[in-house]
């Protein structure tokens, strides 16, 4: 652990990417999105149980069709989800999509409806003018890994027809209580084995619900399923063919799409109410899968974005960089997670790397004394991080070793525990009631007590995998397996 001088940590009124203020209590009752209401991991009035199986502690368990790995969003007495379909349909070319009941779910008429149809059939273009140099710097390209068009992780061209589906299941009986196909498609690219066509997660503020299949679109519905709007940002070219997998981020009218990928990155801000963007930075990156985090920091909202380049603070009034920082690894999937003042970026694939980053920062703080504390070792490739207290949970990579550290001051609590009866991790950490949740490949979650001493509490096995980052409402934990969702209660 290298330690820089540190800036003075203080406790601030922290907004996350799913809150409105008017709902900062009420967000307590649910899960809103990736991470939670408080977008650090954490249902700070959840009690869910510390053991079950498939016989003990199960209020319900539902076939869920077709594939995904993005977690299950709760509002209230709702459960919404995605999952890719895969049809026995097949086309000559791929990529072809098609606009699914477009008419049905638009309440439009005459030429404001011709306008959406006409949106939702067109791609969007994502290259930039030539000579124009992009707000986020020059891209840089580099080659390894397989690279673009090639290498080790290379899926097969699909050639079946997808139904992209959007999925509200009733929280109490796992019913189902509306489904939605947002669009028939051809994907122009596969995904890794252990990947899937529906990997992002649904976000709500409980007026509406916003999901993204990534390349076949972003989508606004009701709260009863009902289409708003649909924007076409293009189609993405993801390294190594490892599928797409960012989920947007919402602050009250604003949503957040970042748009890593091999070809032109950007990020984007959206009118949440009817799709326009609002602004659009272009970005020095390649391939990410992270979701974007929302803060709020002495009267400013960032936008923060961790990079295979460079952590970034963005504005999210105008998309300007706030500050910027340098040194990641490889893999950019973990989110970013804030304590105090400080943000804390992390990446963990072909080398490891930690920043505890002020959220005061200005400008290039990378090697700066800005930095509050950095790690060159044991953090994540998939899961993102997850911050209870003052204490910053993390695993080594995609395994089932588990690392603690103060926030604050970067001193390790403790490192390198394993946690038992896991094997791989993709899933990220979730806690209430002073216990964590490690979900994992092998179906067993590990429940570990929170605190300074690293203690077990149990180990609960389910019969199909976990990559999905569960959810926890109140006494309940939503779990998303390979091919069924459970409702784990007393």
């Amino acid at each position: 652990m290298f330690k820089y001088t540190c800036s003075v940590v203080t406790f601030l009124a922290v907004l996350f990417t799913t809150l409105n203020p008017s709902l900062a209590e009420e967000s307590a009752l649910h899960w809103p999105g990736f991470r939670g209401p408080e977008f650090t991991g954490v249902a700070p009035k959840g009690n869910p149980p510390t053991t079950w199986s498939e016989e003990e502690n199960v209020r319900w368990k539902v076939a869920i069709p077709g594939q995904g790995s993005g977690s299950p969003t709760v509002w209230g007495d709702r459960i919404y989800l995605q999952t890719a379909i895969k049809t026995d349909r097949t086309a000559d070319t791929t990529g072809e999509t098609a606009v699914i009941n477009i008419d049905s779910q638009f309440q439009l008429v005459g030429n404001e409806r011709y306008s959406l149809l006409a949106q939702a059939e067109t791609p969007q273009e994502t290259e930039r003018p030539r000579g124009e140099v992009p707000r986020g710097g020059e891209r840089r390209r580099r080659g390894g890994f397989g690279g673009r068009g090639g290498g080790f992780g290379r899926a097969e061209v699909p050639t079946n027809y997808y139904q992209f589906v959007v999925m509200c299941l009733d929280r109490n009986t796992g019913e189902v209580v509306w489904q939605q196909t947002a669009c028939e498609a051809v994907p122009h690219e596969g995904h890794h084995g252990t990947a899937s066509f529906a990997s992002p997660t649904p976000v709500t503020d409980g007026k509406n619900l916003y999901v993204s299949f990534g390349s076949r679109g972003i989508y606004s519905y009701t709260m009863d399923g009902k289409l708003r709007w649909h924007k076409d940002l293009g189609k993405m070219s993801i390294r190594n063919v490892f599928g797409e997998g960012s989920s947007p981020a919402l602050y009250k009218d604003t949503l957040i799409v970042n748009w890593d990928h091999e070809g032109q990155s950007f990020i984007t801000a959206l009118d949440a109410n009817t799709g326009e963007s609002k602004w659009k930075v272009e970005r020095d990156e390649e391939t990410t899968w992270l979701t974007p985090l929302i803060v709020e920091h002495d009267g400013k909202v960032q936008v923060i974005v961790n990079g295979m380049n460079r952590a970034r603070g963005y504005d999210l009034a105008n998309g300007e960089i706030i500050w910027e920082c340098g040194g990641q690894a490889m893999g950019a999937v973990p989110t970013a997670v804030a304590y105090g003042d400080l943000v804390f970026c992390m990446t963990g694939h072909r080398g490891a790397a930690l920043y505890a980053i002020p959220l005061g920062s200005k400008g290039d703080i990378t090697d700066s004394d800005q930095i509050a504390w950095h790690l060159d070792r044991d953090t994540p490739y998939v899961p993102s991080p997850l911050i209870y207290g003052d204490h910053l949970y993390f695993t080594k990579s995609n395994n089932a070793i588990l690392s603690c550290y103060n926030a604050e001051t970067g001193e390790v609590i403790y490192r390198g525990k394993r946690l038992p009866e896991m094997d791989s991790i993709y899933a990220s950490p979730v806690a209430a009631a002073n216990r964590i949740y490690f979900a994992g490949r092998n179906g067993a979650t590990t429940v570990v007590k929170h605190g300074p001493e690293f203690e077990v509490l149990a180990t609960n096995m389910l019969d199909e995998p976990i990559d999905a980052t569960p959810a926890i409402v109140g006494n309940e934990m939503i779990i998303r397996t390979s091919g069924h969702l459970y409702s784990i209660a007393e």
